[in-house]
Formats: C-alpha cells, sequence, structure tokens
C-alpha cells in the first residue's frame, strides 16, 4: 500500500511538472517570474507600484478586490503597446510583398496606392490611418488577400526571417518591448489571461505571438477578413478574402474583445497615436470588477522615437478617466530584450 501511495504522488508530481512546463511559452517569462522583483525592467515609481499592487489586491483571496481567475483577462494593444511601431511592421511586410508581386503587375506603376509603395513614397499612406486609412488597407488587402493561410503564414516567416529595422538594425521580433513581455508574464504567473487586441490583422500577429510575447495563436484579436475553405487542385484548404473586413480599431475593439472573450477585461494596454486604444480603456474601465488601464506614452527619442497626437486625445482621456500612463522615459529602466 505504502509503495503504490509512493508512486502515486511520484505521478502526480510528475503531471505537474509538466503542466507547469507547457503553461511557459517564454524562456524569459519563467526567469522574470522567478526574480525577486517580477518588474525588474521596470524603474521604481508610482506606475510599477500601481500594477504591482493591482495584481496582489486581485489575486488575495478572501480580499475586498478578488478576482477570480476566470474573470482575470487582460488586453493589449500590439504595435506602439507591445512593440515598436515606427514603422508599422505589418505595413514593412505589405511592401514587401507588393514588390514581390509586381513583376506580375505591370500597371501598378502608374496606379496609385501602389505607385507610392514602389516609390518608396508611403507616408501619406501611413498618415491616412488617422482619417480612416483605406489607401492603407487597399495595400493590406491586396498583399494580404488570395492565398491559403498556410501560403500566408509562410510569407510571414520569410518576412521575420530577414527584414531588419531601418534604425535598429535588428529582427522586428526583438523589437518586443522588455518591460511589457515582463508584465504579460507576470500576469500569467498571476492567474491572468492574456491577449492581444490590435487593430493588425489577426492572422498576421497569430505567426509570431507565441514566440514573441507568449501569447498563444487563439488568444490574438485583430483586423480580419473572412476566410474561405475550398477545394483547389484536391485540396481543401482556407483561403483569406477581403471581404466582410472587420477593422478592429477604436470603438470596434471593444465589439473584438466581446466577440472573441466574452468578458470584460480588467486590465487593458494601449498607447499613444492615433487614439486606436481609447475605446479598449473606456470599456475596460466600465467593468464592475476592480480594472486598471495603462497608456505607454512615447517620450523617449533617444532610446525609441517620440511622437504624440495631435489633439492629445488618449492623453486627455487617461487624464479625465484616472488611466495609469507610462512614460516610456522615466518608467522603463529597459526599452528591448537586446538592450
Amino acid at each position: 500500500m505504502i509503495q503504490q501511495a509512493m508512486m502515486g504522488i511520484g505521478l502526480t508530481l510528475m503531471l505537474a511538472v509538466s503542466t507547469m512546463a507547457q503553461e511557459q511559452p517564454l524562456a524569459s517569462s519563467v526567469i522574470s517570474t522567478q526574480q525577486a522583483d517580477p518588474l525588474g525592467s521596470w524603474n521604481d515609481g508610482p506606475t510599477k507600484a500601481a500594477i504591482l499592487q493591482f495584481v496582489q489586491d486581485v489575486t488575495k483571496e478572501g480580499g475586498p478586490k478578488f478576482v477570480p481567475p476566470e474573470q482575470r483577462i487582460a488586453t493589449f494593444d500590439n504595435d506602439g503597446t507591445l512593440w515598436c511601431e515606427q514603422p508599422v511592421v505589418q505595413f514593412e511586410f505589405a511592401i514587401h510583398r507588393i514588390k514581390a508581386m509586381a513583376g506580375d503587375h505591370p500597371e501598378w506603376k502608374e496606379l496609385e496606392p501602389y505607385q507610392s509603395v514602389l516609390a518608396g513614397d508611403v507616408q501619406n499612406l501611413v498618415d491616412d490611418l488617422a482619417s480612416g486609412g483605406h489607401e492603407f488597407l487597399k495595400v493590406i488587402e491586396t498583399s494580404h488577400a488570395g492565398m491559403s493561410v498556410e501560403e500566408f503564414d509562410r510569407h510571414v516567416k520569410e518576412f521575420f526571417a530577414t527584414a531588419k529595422h531601418s534604425k535598429f538594425d535588428v529582427a522586428y521580433t526583438q523589437l518586443a518591448y522588455a518591460p511589457m513581455v515582463e508584465l504579460l508574464a507576470y500576469l500569467r504567473a498571476n492567474g491572468f489571461k492574456t491577449y492581444i487586441c490590435s487593430g493588425g490583422g489577426i492572422d498576421f500577429m497569430r505567426v509570431i505571438s507565441e514566440e514573441t510575447y507568449g501569447i498563444v495563436p487563439e488568444n490574438v484579436i485583430g483586423t480580419n477578413g473572412r476566410n474561405e475553405f475550398k477545394q483547389v487542385d484536391g485540396q481543401w484548404q482556407l483561403f483569406k478574402t477581403a471581404d466582410h473586413l472587420f477593422f478592429n480599431d477604436k470603438a470596434t475593439k471593444p465589439t473584438g474583445i466581446d466577440l472573441h472573450i466574452g468578458r470584460k477585461p480588467i486590465l487593458a494596454g494601449g498607447n499613444v497615436r492615433s487614439g486606436g486604444d481609447i475605446g479598449m480603456l473606456t470599456y475596460c474601465h466600465s467593468n464592475t470588477l476592480p480594472s486598471f488601464q495603462l497608456l505607454v506614452n512615447h517620450d523617449d527619442d533617444n532610446r525609441e522615437f517620440a511622437y504624440a497626437e495631435k489633439d492629445n486625445a488618449s492623453l486627455k482621456a487617461a487624464k479625465a478617466q484616472g488611466w495609469n500612463v507610462v512614460n516610456m522615459k522615466t518608467d522603463w529602466k529597459t526599452m528591448f530584450s537586446n538592450d
């Protein structure tokens, strides 16, 4: 009987160790959560203290602000919140694809917006995002649709294997913000489910989300068209289309969250640029449970970039609603993991 009991305990321990290993997708996550300071890439200050206090409050069983694990939902924008968005990485991929496809489309040399892309004059297309991004989206749709999901994944992987940032001369996936990757790991270690909720394409982000952030593909919410399941050359495959495009940005982010998760987040992170995250942070703030809103302010032109909105809409919303503002220059000890 004793021998059987010991065997049972041994099996239980083996299963527990195996489960823990499966739940830690990033080596850096394991390191950061084992450190005495779980947010070592953050400078000590009110923002870091507020994050630690919030997590402590919502995870303290029996406490007045305790939130059960199944309701600990955290959603984060991607571009400018989790990694560098100057330039927008998915647009860089779209430019890469347009140039690769141009040989089959000689008419693009005199047809906008492709003429601008081929000439390297794309700033007007990026600026167009503030007014709806119709020309920007046309480039995205042309470079993304009409291929199988598997083919698209292959193109994305090839892009990330070769493309480098023009300023930092490293792969784009190395430009994830170390403090935010650390925060994601810290939240997961405390029973949170972490999600990306971005205006970026859902299929594009899913290719790199797990390796870069430890966020599994099914926890990615983004802009998407209706994929079509059809048979081609005797094989059934999903094909990407631009039909029924859902643009997951600004006021539609809460819609995307509700559709994919079915729960309001108790923590949401976004950034200053276009006002695109005000809707998500407001939605989080409307939760009847304790909640926390984080707005990344790009004010460090030395280590990254400095930019703001012309009307300061995001910072004004943060001040009016009491959100926590992350000032890169003073709140982050480290910018990127390779610093």
